[in-house]
């Protein structure tokens, strides 16, 4: 699913779900790009950003997705650290439109985490290190942000309107469809994630 020469990623990926705005990042923030993949028109690039090589590499719609695209840059491509840059729905009063949700856990309704057959419940979680530097620019830049667990789901209209309550009461802060996936590829290949995002709607 990604037709890159090895050594064509740099070992941090940034990976928004939209092709464009990999696109947009890449253009907008990154010197010496290039085009490295447009397998599907899932659009990928490598550049540098203050001297320091980083790519940026759309991942599409939902867990299946994600799960492809980064479980290949981690096994194929020696990257170590992805940083899901995405949008999702706010559960907590406190969000507001624009706010910075970062996520230190995703918890899950799919069925991914089935494929390692565990004995009990796996629990996504984000590397802590990236976390905290997260945390740390988002203060420095004076950017309003949240630091919790977060809901990775794999309906986007569902049956049940009023589900989402059910893990609000969970203190879970939002909801979007990739962290869990990252987070999971992550852990077993002994790899480095994190999924920051920005809200764009809330169910409150």
């Amino acid at each position: 699913h990604i037709a890159a020469e090895p050594g064509d990623f740099a070992r941090v990926v940034l990976m928004p779900g939209d092709p464009l705005r990999a696109r947009f990042i890449a253009q907008n923030y990154l010197d010496d790009v290039r085009l490295v993949n447009s397998v599907r028109n899932m659009l990928g690039y490598t550049g540098t950003y203050k001297g320091k090589r980083v790519s940026v590499q759309g991942h599409g719609m939902g867990i299946p997705s994600i799960g492809i695209y980064t479980y290949e840059l981690y096994n194929f491509y020696g990257v170590k650290s992805i940083i899901r840059t995405g949008s999702a729905g706010a559960y907590h009063p406190d969000l507001q439109l624009g706010d910075v949700m970062i996520a230190i856990g995703a918890c899950t309704d799919s069925n991914y985490g089935a494929q390692y057959n565990l004995p009990g419940t796996f629990s996504p979680t984000a590397d802590f290190a990236l976390a905290r530097a997260a945390v740390e620019k988002a203060e420095q830049m004076g950017i309003r942000y949240r630091v919790g667990n977060i809901l990775s789901s794999d309906v986007f209209y569902g049956d049940d309107s009023e589900r989402w309550k059910e893990w609000q009461k969970m203190g879970v802060m939002g909801v979007e469809m990739e962290a869990a996936a990252l987070y999971m590829n992550a852990a077993r290949s002994g790899n480095k994630a994190l999924c920051i995002c920005t809200v764009s709607d809330s169910l409150v």
